[in-house]
């Protein structure tokens, strides 16, 4: 779908808002799809040094030499900083070396609560989805994470039918009481607009609207009461520099063309 002013697409919008997301120095997990462009994005604007970490175990301090669909595509393998395996890409996240991850899933709520394993929850299960992988890693053991995901009401629920990954569980001060020391979810980034968390509730309230979206619209797929934020912005266009990398990374618009 392309966007209204036809200069860039919803998906080019998305790994704008994710690789904004993405400060110097950081040790990034990647992730697939929008976040992987969105990581190569940040690395080569405004954050040269960061660190990207991959699932399969892929450490990099430089852009692959050619554009990559997967993070197992040969180029992401030339010159990397560290070829191990995913037990390793893991352990970094155990010890506490990862800033930032990217995750999404089949639900989430007010909390940033995510469901990638059941519809209709456990005990009656309406649809069986894939599972945690390792996302809920990712939600327990990183900095903080990003959830990037389609904005629809049967998506955005009050309460997550099961709980694959973490956010805050029923509000701030949960994760403590579970033994999650750190982490949680900073952003949402969705195909409507970006959301965070108040610092004081944990309760996930509308920061900026993408161009030419309405709050309404916002409130009307979102399975609960809404808060949107006293600073609600409209989130910043691609710039063209911006644009001209995605483009560079994904020549043929396989994840970012529509």
């Amino acid at each position: 779908m392309k966007h209204d002013f036809k200069e860039y697409t919803l998906s080019q919008l998305m790994v704008t808002a994710a690789a904004r997301e993405i400060a110097d120095g950081e040790v990034v997990f990647v992730g697939m799809r929008l976040p992987l462009l969105g990581y190569l994005l940040a690395k080569s604007t405004h954050a040269p040094a960061a660190i990207g970490v991959y699932e399969l175990g892929i450490v990099r301090d430089s852009v692959a030499p050619e554009p990559i669909l997967t993070m197992g595509d040969l180029p992401n393998l030339y010159r990397a900083q560290w070829l191990a395996d995913t037990a390793d890409a893991m352990g970094l996240l155990q010890q506490g070396a990862v800033d930032v991850s990217f995750i999404g899933g089949a639900q989430v709520d007010r909390f940033g609560n995510l469901n990638t394993s059941y519809i209709g929850g456990a005990k009656s299960v309406e649809t069986r989805l894939p599972g945690s992988g390792g996302a809920c890693d990712l939600a327990c053991l990183g900095r903080r994470h990003i959830i990037v995901m389609n904005h629809q009401a049967r998506r955005f629920v009050p309460r997550v039918d099961y709980i694959t990954s973490p956010g805050y569980g029923n509000g701030c001060g949960w994760r403590a009481q579970k033994g999650l020391p750190r982490g949680g979810p900073s952003a949402v980034i969705t195909t409507l607009g970006v959301l965070r968390f108040d610092s004081r509730t944990c309760e996930m309230m509308l920061s900026s609207t993408h161009p030419g979206v309405t709050v309404e619209q916002v409130c009307q797929n979102t399975g609960w009461p809404l808060k949107v934020a006293d600073d609600l912005t409209e989130t910043p266009a691609p710039t063209a520099e911006e644009l001209a990398m995605i483009r560079r990374f994904d020549p043929a618009g396989y994840w970012s063309g529509a």
